[in-house]
């Protein structure tokens, strides 16, 4: 059941009184009577809680089990329910609400005449409890509840069976307190609480809360009836239906239980998954209340994780809540599913206020207790009655704000946030305290009569809810818990005269809420209280008797489906938790308890407690004979690693005992016993020698043992430390002796092998050997050589395993000569030498190299360095000019000099040519400058390659190098230059050796032209208009004439020339225009225009591209006579773009449709045809032809042509056709719209046109394509486009276009948008800054016109 709120804190609608509490303990009076006599009719009675059902007194029924056990059991006094009912108020002794684990609370029986009873508020006194027991009292049964404090009096009020007269006299009897209850029998007692079982299908919490959101309003927060957000997965009427959910199956190996926090705290909680016999990962959800899944809400204050450990195979599931505040407290729930396997969970999480320093003001005595035991958290309206230990010293001051006034002048509806703002917790008991204050009860103008404070009815009863409206015409309407009510056949509205009638059917406690009923402004309140029956037990648990690891089943059946019910086993609750052996299972009105798997300790009296009685069996376990499934095996283990023995014995959990040569083995960090059903392990992490011996397992009540040796053994082991060489490296010099002794260890002593790579070294070897001793071994090479280089591999084996290990031998020597020389520059006198290094540096790095050079006839080499060069280039120098010569290299290391190299190539040394002579101008134009000069005086053995061209304005020192690739010409062109512009040139000469000194011109050349007037010259075939067929190539050359190079242009018709249809290359002295595949747009006059300066030449081309042309139009019959046909039709629609030059008639008699030429070439549009055969039926065909020829498809008559005898023709009428084409109109236009941010929009138009049209839709004349904001629809010629959420940002012109083969239409409107978005959600939706400026600035300008 639900957790218990301000409205349901009194299950059967006590109502509670309030006395403070002295600095001094009470001591119980020894007697007290109360006179209860009618009131006079001139005043009336004050009552509380007015209810419209008969008076009800509640019998004591059956004693009531306690959860969390561990208080002393005290008897509880049953209450009356009365039309003014008093609550018990013993500090310690009072009504709990229900819980998920608890039974429902004791059942009412009615009474046909109860006393009226009226509350005595007398501070100073104790409060008495009233209990009217029925005409026949029936033996007392008490109540157990949980002890917490030493237990105050308990006062029993005894009011005898109403006498004739009306004022009956009622005699209070007073019980001495029981002894305290001792602490150590507490603890002795105490008994955990089981976990909260799954939520009934039918019971709904709607308490819910989202954690991302923390603006919750506090008036939301402690009513089970309030509903922060009910989201878009349930509607609000679907909330009371059961939900369907998959049977349950142990999935949960460790369930997430209940935990209480202050505000701010961190609390996690966690379900774990076995995943031994899953294929794959299940799915969990983590509810809130029943229905809120918590995947969506994660964020800063929720975080869901998931791990999987693959050694022990569990799902750990995980839910942490960050910063808890308030109202994240109530009910949570984890479901586990994995295909038709379902398990789920219900916990608590209970959210404490931080402490503060009491007072004994108002404030302070409608707090919640919050000290820790069973009712921590509910309701404590009593609080200031309570006797504690530990009590504060009253104190003296007054409160600073007097929070009775402030209530006295609110509203009703401001009560909650006037206790939120003074920290008032307690807002029932508050309100009932302030309805005995004296309040001027305003008239109300809607209400003639108000409902109630409060009504009560059974569950499954009906109840009528009145009001009596003083205007019947004002519009009325009820709410529940807010929600406005709808009629139902469970909700009725009747209507009799000024009276309004809400009737409830078969009430459930889905329908214990708060009502309301709002007549125009004005609202009255009520709350409605369903009672539940008692659960009573209709068949009871038989007696069981079996043996060990059998499975039992408890069934018990009571008299109420979904009840809520506890298993015992010696009066001590049954743990049903995730790693529980007991198991609990309801269908209907049957319950059962399964123990799957049952032991010797299973043994005992077994009972289910209900809320109407209890039903108790014995149930009797016995051994099974053992059977050694798997006995011990004997085995051996390797030094330091785990030593794992494992049996198996039937029947399963049955314990047992280790033992090592007699001697028990215990349980520490070194050494785990496990035990799982029939499976015994034992398991030590690191072995040693100790660990030997006979280990035997016994188990726990047998006789049998099983037995089995084990053996430590000790691997070999390579000890390379002790040799102190870096990285293992032992360094030679070839033809040196070598010898390496690596010690090792192994019991029994390891067989070794060398190895250098796949090749094994033995003890018999002649240069390289290997040999072996007791404790080390060693490698031994007489005569060290290059090949010797590399790693050696170790192996050392025993029965107990295997090493290994490799040290590297590192043979140095002499470095292997360098590469050939390479000579990549050669001077007159000199050279530039490259070379790579040798590729073996004989195991040590090189030094240096020395150089040698020689002239290629001669034999005798010549070292040029005698000082080491630390790089691979060099430049020798003092050689002779046109001999070749040869150089080589040798290299140097700390061993030894090497080998020379091989010669490079002979090279020559070479010199530069003089510079070039006689550079004079040849030519100026507005861009180019042409220059010519002769050769060198002076070339030189090496040649000459060729000249290199380079000017530069004058006053500037850029030289530009004119020629990328060097001209053998005296002779060259400068283009590209600047018009008017001053250079200067010069000249180089470049041969093998390089470039020469330049030679220049003396003085600057002006780039300028002479000018002469552009000139046209059409060939004679383009001065007349130039056909081509279609697909046909042009290409025409148009040579012109003019310095400097005229500027050509090309128009066609007006328009500059597409060159994507047309490519026109133009040169200094013609224009080239081309088209690849002609076509008819082709076609038209080309005006090509000439410019030089300020002359101008043009000239007109005409092209004209032809075609096939099209058939003719309206080909049709006119008149038949005799055997003559005359025929009428239209010239072709196309004519290809050329005259038609005439047409071609064709005939085809019906019957078989062959078709012959009548006449050809023929020019006019109507022909008569003749010699027709009579009784055959024709019809008739028309080709058009123009220059190209006859076009591709003719034109036939709808209609035949009979041929029959004169007098017989019957001339039939003919009927046009109508045409439903038309153009787009719009026949409703679009109107301009006002929408509201976050509420989808829609603009709407009509549009007739034929064929149907294409309908586009623009924002600011933009078209909306593929955008998911916005929806479009076209429904017989009715166009919608949605708006999806807009914001102010979508306002703007909106316009609809239709279009189809005969035109278009086009209609506008404006759409505002009101209301807007916080800079920060913007953001959050990912606008980009600058739209979120411009809007923020737009949405001012709209802002100050409205203020």
């Amino acid at each position: 059941m639900p957790e218990p709120t301000k409205k349901d804190e009194m299950s059967n609608g006590e109502k509670e009184s309030v006395a403070t509490d002295s600095s001094e303990a009470p001591m119980p009076t020894p007697e007290i009577s109360l006179e209860v006599s009618p009131p006079p009719a001139e005043q009336p009675v004050e009552t509380e809680g007015k209810d419209p059902q008969p008076i009800e007194v509640l019998k004591p029924v059956q004693p009531e089990p306690v959860e969390n056990g561990s208080k002393e059991p005290e008897p509880e006094a049953v209450v009356v329910g009365a039309k003014e009912q008093v609550e018990s108020v013993n500090s310690e002794v009072k009504e709990e609400a229900p819980s998920p684990c608890s039974p429902p609370p004791p059942a009412t029986v009615k009474e046909e005449a109860e006393p009226v009873v009226t509350e005595v508020n007398q501070p100073p006194e104790p409060v008495v409890t009233v209990v009217t027991p029925p005409p026949p009292p029936p033996p007392p049964e008490p109540v157990v509840t949980e002890v917490t404090q030493p237990p105050e009096p308990v006062v029993t009020v005894v009011t005898p069976p109403p006498p004739p007269p009306p004022e009956p006299v009622v005699t209070v009897q007073v019980t001495p307190p029981p002894p305290p209850a001792d602490k150590d029998d507490d603890g002795t007692t105490n008994t955990p609480s089981p976990p909260p079982p799954p939520e009934d299908a039918n019971t709904v919490k709607k308490l819910s809360i989202e954690l991302p959101n923390d603006s919750v309003h506090v008036s939301a927060m402690g009513r089970k009836d309030s509903v922060w957000s009910l989201g878009e997965g349930q509607a609000p009427e679907d909330l009371d239906k059961p939900v369907d959910t998959p049977p349950l199956s142990s999935l949960l190996i460790e369930r997430p239980q209940g935990g209480s926090i202050t505000v701010g705290g961190d609390i996690s909680f966690v379900a774990k998954v076995e995943a031994q016999d899953l294929l794959r990962k299940p799915t969990i959800k983590w509810f809130k209340g029943k229905w809120m899944d918590l995947a969506s809400k994660t964020g800063k204050h929720l975080q869901l994780k998931e791990t999987f450990d693959r050694r022990t195979k569990i799902h750990t599931f995980e839910m942490h809540i960050i910063k808890a505040k308030d109202n994240y407290a109530g009910n949570y729930r984890c479901e586990v599913t994995y295909k038709d396997k379902f398990d789920s969970c219900s916990f608590d999480l209970e959210v404490k206020e931080l402490e503060q320093s009491q007072s004994v003001d108002i404030r302070s005595a409608f707090k919640r207790s919050s000290e820790g035991h069973e009712d921590a958290g509910d309701l404590d309206f009593s609080g200031l009655l309570k006797h504690r230990n530990q009590r504060e010293p009253k104190q003296d001051e007054t409160p600073e704000v007097d929070v009775w006034e402030i209530l006295k002048s609110a509203r009703p509806d401001q009560y909650e946030k006037i206790a939120f703002e003074y920290g008032i917790t307690d807002l029932r008991g508050l309100l009932k305290r302030l309805k005995k204050t004296k309040k001027e009860e305003k008239k109300s103008e809607a209400f003639a009569k108000k409902l109630d404070p409060a009504y009560q009815v059974d569950k499954g009863g009906k109840i009528r809810l009145v009001v009596d409206l003083a205007d019947p015409t004002v519009e009325l309407k009820w709410y529940k818990n807010g929600q406005e009510i709808r009629p139902t056949p469970k909700f009725i509205f009747e209507q009799k005269g000024t009276q309004r009638i809400l009737v409830i059917n078969n009430c459930g406690l889905n329908d214990d809420a708060a009502y309301s009923v709002a007549a125009g402004e004005e609202k009255c309140t009520t709350e409605l209280f369903v009672k539940e029956l008692p659960v009573k037990i209709t068949k009871e648990i038989e007696a069981v008797k079996t043996t060990v690891n059998e499975r039992i089943e408890l069934e018990c059946e009571v008299s109420e489906e979904g009840a809520q019910v506890k298993w015992c086993k010696n009066g001590v609750e049954v743990p049903t938790g995730p790693r529980s052996r007991y198991r609990v299972k309801s269908e209907g009105l049957k319950h059962w308890l399964i123990i799957d798997d049952a032991s010797k300790e299973d043994t005992g009296t077994f009972s289910l407690m209900a809320s109407g009685g209890t039903s108790e069996a014995k149930v009797q376990v016995e051994l099974k004979p053992l059977k050694i499934i798997q006995d011990l095996q004997d085995m051996t283990v390797l030094l330091g690693q785990p030593l794992k023995m494992h049996c198996e014995i039937f029947p399963g959990n049955v314990p047992g005992r280790w033992y090592r040569n007699g001697q028990l083995i215990q349980s520490n960090d070194r050494i785990n016993i496990l035990q799982r059903a029939k499976n015994h392990r034992l398991e030590i992490v690191n072995s040693t020698i100790h660990d030997a011996g006979d280990y035997t397992f016994v188990p726990e009540g047998y006789t049998q043992s099983l037995c089995a040796k084990v053996h430590i053994v000790d691997p070999p082991r390579v000890h390379l430390e002790s040799l102190n060489f870096p990285d293992n490296t032992v360094t030679i010099v070839a033809g040196n002796k070598l010898r390496v002794e690596i010690p090792i260890s192994g019991e029994p002593a390891p067989r070794v092998v060398w190895m250098k790579g796949e090749r094994v070294i033995l003890d018999s070897g002649h240069r390289v050997r290997a040999e072996t001793f007791s404790d080390y071994t060693s490698l031994t090479i007489d005569i060290a050589e290059k090949e010797d280089t590399g790693n050696y591999k170790i192996v050392l084996q025993n029965e107990a395993g295997e090493a290994g290990a490799s040290i590297k031998v590192k043979v140095v020597d002499i470095p292997d000569p360098p590469e050939v020389p390479l000579v990549t520059e050669v001077g007159g006198d000199w050279c530039s030498m490259t070379w790579e290094p040798p590729i073996y540096d004989g195991g040590s790095p090189i030094l240096g190299y020395f150089i040698e050079r020689k002239k290629k006839q001669s034999s005798r080499w010549m070292r040029l360095n005698f000082d080491l060069n630390k790089e691979t280039t060099f430049e020798p120098k003092k050689m002779i000019e046109g001999v070749p010569y040869e150089v080589r290299v040798f290299a140097v290391n700390a061993i030894g000099v090497s080998k020379p190299s091989e010669p490079s190539k002979a090279f020559v040394p070479l010199a530069v040519t003089s510079e070039p002579t006689m550079l004079v101008v040849d030519d100026v134009t507005d861009t180019t400058v042409t220059m010519k000069w002769r050769p060198p005086e002076t070339i030189g053995a090496a040649g000459l390659d060729g000249y290199l061209v380079e000017y530069c304005i004058e006053g500037t020192d850029d030289w530009r190098v004119t020629n990328k690739e060097l001209t053998e010409k005296t002779k060259y062109t400068i283009t590209g230059l600047p018009p008017e512009a001053k250079i200067l040139v010069r000249v180089r000469a470049i041969n093998a050796a390089g470039a020469s000194t330049p030679r220049t011109l003396q003085h600057s050349i002006l780039v300028k032209e002479v000018i002469e007037p552009p000139k046209i010259r059409i060939p004679r075939h383009l001065k007349q208009t130039y056909t081509r067929k279609v697909g046909e190539a042009v290409n025409l050359v148009i040579p012109f004439m003019g310095k400097p190079r005229p500027k050509v242009s090309w128009l066609k018709e007006g328009q500059t020339v597409d060159p994507t249809q047309v490519t026109i290359r133009n040169t200094d002295c013609d224009s080239i225009i081309f088209i690849r595949k002609a076509e008819r747009k082709h076609s038209g006059k080309y005006d090509m225009k000439v410019e030089v300066e300020n002359h101008v030449d043009t000239a007109i081309i005409d092209i004209q591209i032809v075609d096939l042309p099209g058939p003719p139009q309206c080909v049709k019959i006119d008149e038949v006579w005799g055997g003559n046909v005359a025929l009428d039709w239209t010239p072709p629609k196309d004519n290809g773009n050329a005259a038609i030059t005439g047409y071609t008639i064709q005939k085809a008699d019906k019957k078989t449709m062959e078709w012959y030429t009548c006449i050809e070439h023929y020019h006019r549009t109507c022909i008569t045809i003749t010699e027709l055969v009579v009784g055959n039926e024709y019809f008739f065909r028309i080709y058009s032809e123009n220059m190209v020829g006859l076009s591709e498809g003719a034109t036939q008559t709808k209609d035949s042509a009979l041929i029959v005898k004169e007098g017989m023709q019957l001339k039939n009428p003919e009927y046009i056709d109508h045409d439903f084409k038309e153009p787009p109109k719009f026949t409703q236009p679009l109107i301009n719209t006002f929408a509201i941010a976050g509420y989808n929009a829609t603009l709407n138009c009509s549009v007739r046109a034929n064929p149907r049209p294409k309908v586009i839709w623009m924002k600011n004349k933009i078209a909306i394509i593929d955008d998911p904001r916005y929806r479009m629809f076209s429904n017989q010629g009715v166009c919608t486009l949605e708006i999806r959420k807009p914001s102010p940002y979508d306002g703007g012109m909106y316009s609809c276009k239709a279009i189809n083969d005969l035109g278009d239409a086009l209609v506008e409107c404006k759409l505002e948008v009101k209301g807007g978005f916080t800079f920060s959600e913007l953001m959050q939706r990912g606008v980009p800054l600058h739209l979120i400026d411009k809007y923020m600035s737009e949405t001012k300008v709209v802002e100050q016109p409205e203020k």
